[in-house]
């Protein structure tokens, strides 16, 4: 399969691009995967031109965990197209946050955008955020309308409940896949997550490393292919004894952990 990514569908000229300077360095976007396989090329080619657009330098990192349809040959075919484009496997499923973890682990570039590949956020969006990495460490967006059924967001509504209440976080939306990292305020964190409490944990130790951290309002759209599997009883037993030993791990006298830098909010 190949991917072009000589020029956009639409978009600007050479000669607008060449007088951009709101560029990151570089940007790593890691898009964590299982079972996406409906999804997981255009994917790709959108994080390939968001990227393009949006940063000096770019890589791609698909992280297929451990899937059963053909993500990994799909990504596989691509990356063997495209050189801005990696694959890191896992041989049998290990949850969300390990996938998201080895993905920043495998990340080279100074600022990391971590999304999915379920095609619910137009990755052009970055652009907003980019003008904020003056001033922020971590972007973190929240989904203004989101497009999921209602239970989830029922489900997400108690927990992001939970997580400010449990480790003092004023977030709006703490899940949200759309999240703008400079990497060196977690590059060395220990993360121990490996399914969806590693949202919140990230969050955590990157502003108790000292990140300054902003949120931005992001558009968000319904899934059309693919099934969702945070409502899955297991993926929410999992969150909440790592949230358990999470806080028990960073509870401090006050039974929370100390958090050095606010949250500010930004325009959405």
């Amino acid at each position: 399969m190949t991917i072009d990514i000589t020029a956009p569908p639409t978009g600007p000229g050479k000669a607008e691009d060449d007088a951009r300077t709101d560029r990151l360095d570089g940007l790593t976007v890691v898009l964590p995967c299982f079972n996406e396989a409906p999804n997981v090329a255009s994917a790709i080619h959108q994080a390939c031109w968001a990227a393009s657009w949006s940063a000096e330098r770019h890589e791609v990192i698909v992280v297929d965990d451990g899937s059963s349809d053909a993500t990994a040959q799909i990504a596989g075919d691509v990356a063997r197209d495209v050189p801005q484009v990696r694959v890191v496997r896992h041989d049998h499923n290990r949850g969300y946050g390990a996938a998201l973890t080895s993905g920043l682990r495998a990340a080279r570039m100074p600022w990391v955008l971590l999304t999915d590949a379920d095609l619910q956020f137009d990755l052009n969006q970055i652009e907003r955020f980019v003008p904020l990495t003056a001033e922020a460490d971590y972007l973190l967006g929240w989904r203004i309308d989101r497009q999921d059924p209602r239970h989830r967001r029922v489900n997400a509504a108690a927990w992001n409940w939970l997580v400010r209440r449990a480790f003092d976080l004023q977030v709006r939306d703490v899940d949200c896949a759309f999240k703008l990292i400079r990497r060196e305020v977690v590059a060395n964190v220990p993360l121990t997550s490996s399914g969806a409490m590693i949202s919140t944990e990230l969050l955590v130790r990157a502003q108790a490393n000292g990140a300054r951290v902003t949120e931005l309002g992001v558009e968000h759209l319904p899934r059309v292919a693919g099934e969702q599997s945070g409502a899955n009883p297991r993926v929410v037993l999992r969150a909440l004894r790592e949230l358990r030993q999470l806080r028990r791990e960073l509870r401090g006298p006050a039974g929370r952990p100390a958090m050095s830098t606010p949250i500010t909010p930004a325009a959405a």
